[in-house]
Order: structure tokens, then sequence, then C-alpha cells
């Protein structure tokens, strides 16, 4: 396969929507961390630091150019391996911050070694997967598969860093994409449906619909003996799982984690506490209307009344500054980018080019999810940057390593667009 640069098979059009994303970010910082104040301009802030951010991550995407093919499938586990070292390094020489162990401080700098064990992991699983041709009905191939998203999920849950832990889940929906058995999305599903079914209500009520349902596809099935062994399986997983949800809930999530989710869910109202990020978030969404108050006159932005808004919430700075016009723009260039990302994937003929793209895109539309519904109040609060647009050095670099990867593989695809 050539290892040249091939100019016109680079994808230009996802390449300009991240430029422009970036772009968008840059501005959105610099107005919620209130660069634009003249006494502040000269001194290391956010929006300077994203600034450094954003040459750092020009030199990745060009180094990673000018890299052979080759090289991503020759090293992808020796990468993998170095990601998983990092994250095990935290444990002796991160340092705690927000109750996370997931950062290494340098001077005025901290590195999240997280963010890039995602793109690295794809790399892994791209490289495990192509090997065999994909073949993940067999029982190896996904303890294998599995072992290799559970291992940093382990290390992540230490730490802990729940937000992080989802998008490595997310890759279940790439497993599910090349041909893993419809049962195990049906166990993600059902356990995301019981466990909040089970918080609102209780086990004993979930049960009785559990049952209830059990009878009637019993009755529906009665003569075909490998559905009702199916249906059996099913009723005794979701069983233990449904008198599992209040242990998990009262035991592994922590004090932060339960309050977030009952307010999500409307079991508790809490302006001041827990509920205070997402509430403030929702009025500077709110107050933007259908075309902003305009850049650098968000009154909740300017007042500083959203924690983390250059951060996590960026969206709330959008949504006041350019309203429901701009915000609507943001959430069309994501869906451009996701589309052409996944339509360019089935164009590939080449198996680990082909995984790593879907591995891209499922890893994007996870934190755009999320994050988005954080800041509409859909989601609990958990830690999920926007990818592009959120301050943070690790987060930017880290989704400019993963895109790069994957133009470099699609650049050098053998099936015609």
């Amino acid at each position: 396969m050539n290892n040249d640069i091939n100019i016109k098979k680079i994808d230009w059009t996802s390449l300009v929507i991240i430029f422009v994303l970036i772009l968008l970010g840059l501005g959105n910082i610099y107005s919620s961390s209130q660069a634009y104040l003249l006494d502040s301009i000269f001194i290391i802030n956010s929006f300077s630091k994203q600034l450094l951010f954003v040459f750092a991550s020009i030199i990745i995407f060009l180094f990673i150019q000018i890299l052979p093919y080759s090289f991503f499938t020759k090293y992808s586990s020796i990468l993998y391996l170095l990601s998983v070292i990092s994250l095990i390094g935290l444990f002796v020489f991160g340092r705690e911050i927000n109750g996370s162990l997931s950062w290494y401080q340098f001077g005025g700098f901290s590195f999240q070694p997280s963010e890039f064990t995602k793109p690295l992991t794809a790399l892994a699983l791209a490289k495990y997967l192509s090997d065999i041709n994909s073949n993940i009905k067999t029982i190896k191939t996904q303890f294998y598969s599995f072992l290799i998203i559970f291992i940093p999920i382990i290390l992540i849950i230490l730490q802990p860093d729940p937000g992080t832990i989802i998008v490595f889940l997310s890759f279940f929906l790439v497993f599910y994409k090349i041909g893993l058995p419809s049962i195990y999305m049906n166990f993600f599903i059902g356990f995301i449906i019981l466990f909040f079914a089970t918080i609102l209500l209780s086990p004993n009520y979930v049960m009785i619909f559990l049952a209830a349902l059990t009878l009637f596809l019993l009755y529906i099935f009665k003569k075909k003996y490998h559905n009702i062994k199916k249906i059996l399986i099913y009723l005794t997983v979701f069983s233990l799982f449904v008198y599992s949800v209040d242990f998990i809930f009262n035991n592994v999530f922590e004090q932060r984690h339960r309050d977030r989710f009952n307010i999500v869910m409307g079991l508790k109202e809490d302006y001041k506490g827990s509920g205070y990020n997402t509430n403030q978030s929702r009025i500077a969404f709110a107050s933007g209307g259908m075309f902003g108050e305009g850049f650098l006159k968000g009154s909740q932005t300017r007042g500083n009344f959203v924690p983390e808004q250059h951060t996590d919430y960026i969206f709330s700075t959008v949504g006041e500054e350019w309203g429901f016009l701009g915000a609507s723009s943001i959430i069309i260039l994501f869906t451009i980018l996701m589309l052409r990302i996944s339509k360019r994937a089935e164009l590939q003929r080449n198996l680990f080019s082909k995984i790593y793209s879907y591995s891209t895109v499922t890893i994007i539309f996870t934190h755009f999810f999320i994050n988005i519904g954080m800041v509409i109040g859909l989601v609990p609060t958990i830690g999920i940057p926007l990818p592009f647009l959120s301050y943070g050095g690790s987060s930017l670099m880290a989704f400019v390593l993963l895109f790069s990867i994957y133009v470099k593989l699609d650049s050098q695809r053998t099936s015609k667009w």
C-alpha cells in the first residue's frame, strides 16, 4: 500500500469541519473565560493556553500524516501497552483534581492520559480484529476483544472517572457493527432501562413487570423452544441485575453521582448544590433565544454563573451568545462529520481502517451526545468535554490525534469514493 500522503484522497470536508469547530471553540473559550478583559490578555489564561494546544494539535496532525501506514498496523499494540502503563503510573505520580486521580502535573500544565488511551485502544482493537478478520462471533475472540477495553476501564474505575468509563463502553457499538451477537446489545440496553426503572420505582414493581412480560412472551412463543430458552435466560439475568441496582447505586456510586441521577430523574431538586451547574446552564441556554445575546454579551457568561463553562459546559456559551441558530449549527456540523466518517468507513475495503473509522465516529458521538445532554439537563453531569470545542489540552490533542489517524488511514483507502 502506498505510504505517501495522498492529498486528493484526504477527507477535506471533515478536515474543514474540524477546523471550524476548533475556531468556534476558541471564540467561546475566549468569551466564557473572560479573556477579553484588557488587564488579562497578556497573562496566561484559558484562552492563551488553548491557543498553544491548537498549535500543538496542528503539529500532531501533520506528524501523523507523514507517518507510513504500516506504522499504525505494526506498532498499535505497543502504543496501547504504553497507554495502559501511563494509566498505572497515575497511582504513583498522578495528581488528584476534582476527586479524580486522572492527571499528571507539569508546571502549570496538566496531562490526562486516559484521553489518549481512547484512540490508542481504537488502534489496538482495529489491529486485533483485522488480524482475525473481525470474526467476533467466537467466545475466544469476544474474550480478547472485551479484555482490550476492560483493562483501561478497570484502571479508570480506580481513579475514578465515570465519564471516561462510558466512552470506553461505547466500543461495544463497534463490536455490534462488525457482527457481535445481538444478545450483548440487548443486555446492555436492558440494563440501562432497568437501572433507571428500579431507581424510579422499586425492585419489586420492576420484577412484577418482568414476570408479566415473560409470561406474555412465553405464551407467544410457546411452541418455539429455542426462543423459550432465550426468554428464561433474559429473565434470570435481568432479575439478578434488578436486585443488585440498589447495592450498585448506594455503594459503588459516590454521593455526588447519586445526587446528579436523582436530579435528572426528578426525584430531587437542588438548585444550589449538585444541580447548580445544570440549572445555571439551562438559564444561560434559554436566555439566548433564537438569535442569542451576541458575542461577549451573554449575561450568564459575563457573570461567571455557570461553573466550568469553558470546559464541560462550553455549549451553554454557544446557546446564550449565539442562540438556537448557533447551537443548531454546531449540532449540524457534528452530524455531518459523523455521517461522513461513517459513510467513508463503509467504503473501506481495508478492515483495519474500517474498524478504526467506526471507533472514531463512536467516540465522537458518545462525547457529543453526553455533553449536550448534560448541558440541557437530559443526562447527569459526569465530566465529558465537547470534542474540539471544550477547553483542555489533553482533550483537544487527543481528539486531534484520533481524527488525524482516521484521516491518514482513510486517505489510503482502496475503494472508490
